[in-house]
Order: C-alpha cells, then sequence, then structure tokens
C-alpha cells in the first residue's frame, strides 16, 4: 500500500477543483503543497511578497471569476497575506487562501512562528477552516470552493498545519471525491417583477446602477438586453465598467452626478450603498429605489428600499426580460431624459478637452490619460492605482469588456497596480495589460516588477509621477508628501525590463509603442503636474 501526505491531498483537491495556478512565496510549512501542484499540472508563479501574490490571485479572481488560490509559509509570511485578503474579502472576491500555519501539536508552547492565524483572518473572510486529519482536506478544500462562490462571494482562509500537512496515510484509504453543485436558481416571487415592470413604466427619469452582483453572476448579456430594449441610461460600478461597453450609446458617465440627483428611480443590480454612494444619499431623496442582491442583509442597509429582490441578478434580469411586455413604453419613451443626461455628458468632455490636449511641463495627467486612452488595444486590460490618477483615470479612459477594469475597490487600498497586473496577465496572456500608477502606490510593490521578469509577462506599467503622495497644494501642510522624483525606469532596467522616462507630452506615445514592442514588462515613467488635484465627482447642471 502506497502512502501520502496532506499537502499531497490539497493539491490533488486544487486540481479536482479545476485549478490551474497557484500564487505563492515558497517556505515551511507548504513547500510540498506547490510541488505536488506542479506535478499534477498546476502552473505556479512565485512572488517577491506574499502581499503581491495575494493581490495578483484578486485580479486573477476578477478576470477569470474563478478562485485564485495563494499559499505561503506560517506566521509572517502568511500574515502578509492579510492586505490581500482584506482587499478581496470588501471586493466580494472568492479567493481561496491556504496559510501555513506551525504544528498543532505546538499550540500553547511557544513554537516557531506560533500565532493564531484563523482567529486573525475569520473577521475578513466568509470562512475559516482549520482541518485536524489529512483526510479532511478533500472535504474542506471542496467545501471552501463551495461557500467562496455561492451567494455573494468572498475568501475562504485554510490554516495548514505543518503536522497535518506532512502526516503520512494510506492512499487506498482516501475517501472518494466529491463536488458540490454551484448552480442554484433563484426562487423568484412573480409579484415583485410585476411591481418592477410597473415601477419602470410610471418612472419619468429612471436609471441603472449595477455592480459586482450583475458581475460575478454574469449578467452582462442579460443587462445589456434590458438597457438596450428599454433605452434606460446605466451606470456602473468600477468592478462591473466593461458590462456593457462605456461607449454605449445609453452611456452617459460625465453627467453621473446629474442622473442620480435628478432621477425618479434607481434599479440597483448588485450592489451596495456604502460611502462610494454616500451610503444611498448621493440617489434623490424622492427617487423610487429597487434593489437587487443575492446577500439578503444589503437590501435597504442605509437607504430604504421600495421594492427589494433577494436573488442572483442574472435570475432576476431574465425574469424582467420576459415580462417587459408589461411596461407600457418603448425606447424612445425616455429619450427627453437621455439628451439632458447626454447634454451635461458633452459638456463634461468639453471642459476637459483643454486639459487632456495640454502641452504643458510637467505633463497634465489628463494629457497622460489621453494618451494611454488613444494608445491601448480595444480589449486591454487596465489596472488602475493611486489617487490623484485613480480619479483621472476613471473619468477619462473608457473600458469596453467586462473583468477589464481592475481597481483598488472600495477598500482604496494602494499598491495593488502592479500584482493586478501581474495577475490578469497571467488570467489572460494574450491580452495587451497596462497599469496606470501613482509613483506612491507603485513603491509599494515595486520590488515584484521582478516577478513579471521572471515569469516573461509582457506588460506595460505607466506611472504618473507627481513627485509624492496627492496633488502639493500651496498653503496646505501634508507631513509625508514629497518623495522626489524616482526613477522607476532605471528601476525597470536594472531588474531586466524595459524603462523609459517623458517629460515631454509628445513623447508619451512613441514611449508606450516602444514598450510594446519588446515584449518586456515595461515601465514608462512619466513626469506630470505635482499640483494637479483630480476631483472625486464632477458636479452637473440641474434638469430644465
Amino acid at each position: 500500500m502506497s502512502k501520502i501526505d496532506g499537502s499531497y491531498l490539497i493539491a490533488k483537491s486544487l486540481k479536482n477543483e479545476g485549478v490551474e495556478k497557484l500564487f505563492y512565496l515558497m517556505g515551511g510549512p507548504n513547500y510540498e503543497i506547490v510541488n505536488n501542484s506542479e506535478d499534477f499540472g498546476i502552473d505556479t508563479y512565485d512572488f517577491r511578497h506574499e502581499q503581491a501574490a495575494s493581490m495578483a490571485a484578486h485580479a486573477y479572481t476578477r478576470v477569470t471569476r474563478k478562485p485564485g488560490v495563494t499559499t505561503s509559509a506560517s506566521g509572517p509570511g502568511t500574515l502578509n497575506l492579510l492586505t490581500g485578503q482584506y482587499n478581496a474579502f470588501i471586493d466580494c472576491a472568492p479567493m481561496i487562501t491556504l496559510g501555513g500555519a506551525g504544528p498543532i501539536s505546538d499550540f500553547g508552547k511557544g513554537g516557531f512562528q506560533e500565532i493564531d492565524q484563523l482567529s486573525i483572518f475569520e473577521p475578513i473572510s466568509k470562512e475559516v477552516m482549520r482541518p485536524t486529519d489529512p483526510l479532511q482536506y478533500p472535504e474542506s478544500i471542496s467545501r471552501a470552493f463551495f461557500i467562496a462562490q455561492t451567494g455573494r462571494p468572498g475568501p475562504v482562509y485554510i490554516d495548514c498545519n505543518e503536522d497535518i500537512l506532512y502526516k503520512k496515510i494510506i492512499k487506498e484509504n482516501i475517501p472518494p471525491y466529491s463536488k458540490i453543485d454551484l448552480n442554484s436558481p433563484s426562487k423568484i416571487d412573480p409579484d415583485l417583477i410585476t411591481q418592477t415592470c410597473k415601477y419602470i413604466s410610471q418612472s419619468k427619469n429612471p436609471i441603472v446602477l449595477a455592480g459586482g452582483g450583475a458581475w460575478w453572476s454574469h449578467a452582462e448579456t442579460e443587462l445589456a438586453d434590458f438597457v438596450e430594449n428599454l433605452g434606460v441610461p446605466f451606470y456602473t460600478t468600477p468592478i462591473s465598467r466593461g458590462l456593457i461597453p462605456d461607449d454605449h450609446k445609453f452611456s452617459f458617465p460625465g453627467a453621473r452626478s446629474t442622473a442620480f440627483r435628478e432621477c425618479d428611480l434607481v434599479l440597483i443590480f448588485g450592489t451596495r450603498l456604502n460611502w462610494v454612494m454616500t451610503f444611498g444619499n448621493r440617489i434623490s431623496s424622492s427617487a423610487k429605489i429597487i434593489q437587487v442582491d443575492i446577500h439578503e442583509p444589503e437590501i435597504g442597509n442605509n437607504r430604504s428600499v421600495d421594492i427589494g429582490i433577494n436573488a442572483d441578478v442574472r435570475d432576476v434580469l431574465i425574469q424582467i426580460n420576459r415580462n417587459l411586455g408589461q411596461i407600457n413604453g418603448n425606447v424612445n419613451q425616455w429619450k427627453k431624459w437621455r439628451e439632458f443626461l447626454q447634454s451635461i455628458d458633452e459638456d463634461r468632455k468639453e471642459k476637459v478637452s483643454s486639459l487632456e490636449n495640454s502641452n504643458q511641463t510637467p505633463i497634465h495627467p489628463l494629457r497622460l490619460c489621453k494618451e494611454v486612452r488613444e494608445f491601448i488595444d480595444r480589449d486591454a486590460i487596465l489596472t488602475v492605482d493611486g489617487n490623484e490618477i485613480l480619479h483621472y483615470g476613471r473619468q477619462s479612459i473608457p473600458t469596453f469588456y467586462p473583468g477589464h477594469r481592475i481597481n483598488s475597490g472600495p477598500t482604496g487600498c494602494m499598491g495593488v497596480g502592479l500584482p493586478y497586473a501581474i495577475g490578469a496577465k497571467i488570467a489572460s496572456p494574450d491580452k495587451q495589460v497596462v497599469s496606470l500608477h501613482g509613483d506612491g502606490s507603485l513603491g509599494m510593490n515595486i520590488q515584484d516588477f521582478d516577478t513579471a521578469v521572471r515569469h516573461s509577462l509582457p506588460m506595460i506599467i505607466v506611472v504618473s509621477n507627481n513627485e509624492g503622495w496627492t496633488a502639493r497644494t500651496e498653503g496646505t501642510r501634508k507631513p509625508g508628501r514629497e518623495l522626489g522624483f524616482t526613477r522607476f525606469d532605471l528601476i525597470a532596467e536594472a531588474l531586466g525590463g524595459y524603462g523609459e522616462l517623458v517629460k515631454d507630452p509628445k513623447d508619451i506615445k512613441p514611449a508606450l509603442e516602444r514598450a510594446n514592442k519588446t515584449g518586456l514588462p515595461s515601465i514608462i515613467n512619466v513626469h506630470t503636474d505635482p499640483t494637479a488635484r483630480a476631483l472625486s465627482r464632477f458636479v452637473g447642471s440641474k434638469m430644465e
């Protein structure tokens, strides 16, 4: 009879769950999880820092809608995964984190790197597990994948203790593998669908707000059908950018604030009324709200709703689309409303045109965004990280495909851009991947540019280098703001990639084109105006 250990069972279980990539930083006691995973044909990617590994796994999840998997050494190694886990938890991303841990038999003795990792990860995990027998690993892994992906998605943490990982067991004693079915259609009250259609029919100024719930439920086709058949203006959260192309005829991004202020009905498909939406206060106080969310506690949280539907977004949209005949109207019903929002949107574009075409030096960030916008492929994956550049990029660079735009999300976490680009390139090796980065945030995980080089992951990091954190404001004290002008382009060269410094706006696009041709991970270091301050929101006009 042949013998195996717990590490083998974890790797085999990952393979059974369809895992294709593993993100990690080497160390004990998880060596053999990685070795066995490679033996099962899983591609493994080692990083310079565990935080970057977790963030890359998060991006992989955001692009593929499949759980990214990380593993790391015990104690400090596993705790370095915390920021990535927290970001994924708030982002509702289904990840699996396999944290190396000391022997259970040493608990309470002051063992090497002994710390209660389970308790630390519990507040930022959908579920935490600590198998105490290697034979439990197949069931634990299967449950973890099921929990991570059902209901409102989220990361699951599994404590992988040394004595359990290395315990020998007889291979023939392994229980049969049983994968849990993820498909469980929502039960939707047909009366709620009828009421929803009635509210839409009676509305004069409706809008759609689609969020992560629409993305995770694969609802892009159904959402587009709804919007196009009715002619309802739509807005998305960062995670759902591209569910419908940003250049769609019913998309008016520059009129976002006006739309929320002037609307009389908002259909919220799978997003929280959190701080991003000023806890619902951004929406007109007189507007009716229809909220669809798979996580029941979110319905009516922070703002009362007129109709709440606790179900999967895609299932609800399918039902609404089947009942569009109940709506007394057609695509021209809200023509005046759309024309009003379009005029605001065009006015906003006109106002920023001079900055987008400015020849000033240091370069204005909007000119940089314009050059990036005109350079990238339509189906490029763009990651955005920073403060000023995050807002400028959000306002001026569109996204046309779902899963092709990844930013820090509702946590505002910095340092994600480069790791996100790595994870995105691993997820979609045939797509152009560009990261629009602030210089402060790039410094957080710059060491993992080496990871992109070692694993031959061509991508372009475009740095809006304004010499520090946030915009420099005359007369305002900002301790620690000044970072000086970091030569990230030289760092790229030192680590084996391509780097170029740009100080003149006319040189941006040629530099991007040269970087693209090298086939190497690249950093284009652009000196931007330290005083340029992005407004997080644009204020529109009142509707006459």
